[in-house]
């Protein structure tokens, strides 16, 4: 088991944004965190990483390193893909007198043939398509071997195509990692194509907890109107 929340509370000032949630993933295994804007997913990405603090409950992970794809890759402008990808190899405390300069040529070249960008090492984010960039952005976030892998709306602002190609490649490197990963999305497709199993936030608890199969039978009024994108149902849209 490589990550595991229990009983998880956030609050912004006077508001419970996570409202005691519990959780496992286990290696080699996708979850995907759904819901509506607002009910707190991203949130939940951001607690395990330790980007944000909570206040009360545990978070569990397996020794190792968590990596985070952002949402819209959150790539160093200024820096050409080698760098960028080669960045916490040679800045981090633990990692920067680890490798040679040729190590980290070799290093950055696998990762960049893993997710199919074979050769653009001397290329400016500004040079790329999106599909391009979040490519980078993966082969960044793997770079240090991680046991765990979380991705904010990998999808968000991709063309179809584009979109199909990022999910087969979380499913790929959940492979080739053992990866136990989670994915934040609203689309379909990448529940679908990507998620072992699902759990739905709303108002910042869990509403549903099953496999995309069953998420798709619509038992749930929860699944139901998410499914649909219906304006009725048990949820409704923050303002």
């Amino acid at each position: 088991m490589s990550i595991e929340v229990k009983n998880l509370i956030k609050k912004f000032d006077d508001k419970v944004v996570i409202n005691d949630i519990s959780f496992k993933v286990e290696d080699g295994e996708v979850l995907a965190i759904v819901g509506f804007s607002g009910s707190g997913k991203s949130t939940v990405l951001k607690l395990i990483s330790g980007l944000i603090p909570y206040d009360s409950g545990e978070i569990i992970t397996s020794e190792g390193d968590i990596a985070m794809v952002f949402q819209y890759s959150a790539l160093f402008d200024s820096l050409n893909v080698f760098d960028n990808i080669s960045f916490a190899l040679r800045e981090r405390k633990d990692l920067r007198k680890k490798y040679s300069k040729n190590d980290l040529q070799n290093i950055v070249s696998q990762k960049l043939e893993l997710v199919g960008l074979k050769g653009i090492e001397n290329k400016f984010p500004s040079e790329l398509s999106g599909g391009m960039q979040k490519r980078v952005s993966f082969a960044r976030a793997i770079v240090t071997k991680p046991n765990s892998i979380l991705y904010d709306e990998p999808t968000a602002g991709l063309d179809p195509m584009s979109s199909t190609l990022i999910e087969d490649y979380i499913v790929r490197l959940r492979n080739e990692l053992d990866a136990a990963s989670i994915v934040v999305t609203h689309q379909m497709s990448t529940i679908t194509r990507t998620a072992d199993r699902v759990i739905m936030l709303y108002d910042g608890k869990i509403v549903f907890e099953g496999t995309p199969s069953e998420m798709l039978k619509q038992d749930n009024p929860y699944t139901k109107q998410f499914v649909t994108a219906s304006l009725e149902g048990p949820m409704t849209m923050k303002a």
